[in-house]
């Protein structure tokens, strides 16, 4: 099943995709290489999720966060490449935790956007993985992730 139908089939909202809030490119594409900016938890409202996980959110809800950064970059891809089916795999993820200093579930969080990766390119959105803790991310929101694609020829 094609990652727009199956998108479709699991009646995934996704938000606008954001404009750059800097100086850079939402997705930088070499060969059949995409390069996809770090992206924070956008809502269907324009707002984002916020806080500290293991201090203001819970594991669960920084796992939410997670996987809605996922829909935020799933709308980035759908915007810059025109149709998720261009996307042949998920090949790196990097997920940043904005986490208190003794939190130690990044793995956990992250899942959120990993399984979303899964569910919408089945096996092909099994990606290498590090999900790190950072003392802070711009604007407090909970997660950011940037991810590598490689792109069909």
């Amino acid at each position: 099943m094609s990652a727009e139908s199956k998108l479709a089939e699991l009646n995934l909202e996704l938000p606008d995709a954001p404009a750059p809030a800097g100086v850079y490119s939402p997705v930088v594409q070499v060969d059949n290489i995409a390069y996809v900016s770090g992206h924070g938890p956008l809502l269907p409202d324009g707002s984002m999720i916020t806080g500290k996980v293991g201090a203001d959110l819970s594991t669960e809800e920084g796992k939410n966060a997670a996987r809605q950064v996922g829909l935020t970059i799933l709308a980035t891809l759908k915007s810059q490449l025109g149709s998720l089916d261009r996307v042949e795999r998920v090949v790196k993820a990097l997920g940043m935790v904005n986490a208190a200093p003794d939190f130690g579930q990044h793995p956990q969080v992250i899942n959120g956007f990993s399984e979303l990766m899964v569910d919408v390119f089945g096996e092909s959105g099994r990606a290498a993985r590090s999900a790190v803790g950072m003392g802070s991310l711009p604007g407090n929101i909970a997660v950011e992730i940037e991810v590598i694609l490689q792109l069909k020829s």
